[in-house]
């Protein structure tokens, strides 16, 4: 007779969204015979391991941002003073002081 060994039971991961079918709160996570985590999506039936995921992970390519940039830096050239149009800059100045018109 073969050792019983009582599985965990499966649980659903709050707030998890599907990677195929993008179904939000559809995803459970249990340990599968070989004791690995495993998340599958109950409204689609994909599933994967934990140590697929790590590989998925390695091999993805980090996105290019600002924060990251590849090839030459971007400079920023400083503060610089915003022209609204249509404005006299007469106008403007009676508008900030509200007591222009006692003066």
């Amino acid at each position: 007779m073969s050792e019983y060994k009582p599985k965990r039971p499966r649980r659903f991961i709050a707030g998890a969204v599907c990677p195929k079918c993008s179904e939000m709160d559809k995803t459970v996570m249990y340990s599968n015979d070989d004791g690995e985590e495993v998340r599958e999506c109950i409204s689609c039936g994909f599933s994967q391991t934990t140590t697929e995921q790590a590989q998925e992970d390695q091999q993805a390519q980090e996105l290019v941002t600002r924060v990251t940039p590849d090839g030459k830096p971007i400079l920023d050239d400083g503060e610089q003073p915003l022209k609204i149009l249509g404005l006299s800059p007469s106008a403007v100045n009676t508008k900030a002081d509200p007591d222009a018109d006692k003066k």
